[in-house]
């Protein structure tokens, strides 16, 4: 099997790398069972009320965010590479079995209207784990809104709060 190679171009992309004190194995289960993943994905005081995962290329990634007002707001995406314990690739632009998706009754301030594929990391660093999660976007605009809505704040925190959630497993 190929491994694809993800070039950052920081035109169109955010990075978010870390080194954490936990095992690969301990971040990917983290990523890929939804009762964990509900406990860490959305930065506190938002919440993951919903997740399902069916992990295979083509299958589905969803969640369901809740703000602190109660408001919901579902993300559907669809696996695009998988390698155990080492990388994990999803997209918004597609919806499960490769279908284009699409954004009906999304508003444009909702981070479910931002396209951008993600590209999860994992490398064994000493006792831990090299953690780099890449959000590739289609243009610079696209960046642009993802970084102004909070990307290194949100997904920085959703880290600290999944190293804190899996030294508890």
């Amino acid at each position: 099997m190929t491994r694809a190679i993800h070039q950052s171009d920081p035109r169109l992309d955010l990075v978010l790398e870390r080194i954490v004190d936990v095992p690969p194995e301990l971040v990917w289960a983290a990523w890929t069972t939804p009762e964990h993943v509900k406990h860490w994905f959305t930065p506190a005081p938002w919440k993951t009320v919903e997740c399902e995962i069916d992990l295979r290329p083509g299958g589905l990634f969803r969640t369901v965010m809740r703000s602190p007002e109660g408001q919901d707001f579902p993300n559907d995406g669809c696996y695009l590479e998988i390698i155990t314990h080492q990388k994990l690739v999803w997209t918004n632009a597609l919806a499960p079995g490769y279908r284009p998706a699409t954004f009906s009754g999304v508003e444009e301030t909702d981070c479910g209207s931002i396209v951008f594929t993600a590209v999860i990391s994992l490398e064994p660093y000493e006792q831990g784990t090299k953690y780099t999660a890449l959000a590739m976007h289609k243009d610079e605009q696209g960046r642009k809104r993802h970084e102004e809505m909070g990307f290194h704040e949100g997904w920085g925190k959703a880290l600290d709060q999944l190293v804190a959630y899996t030294k508890k497993l």
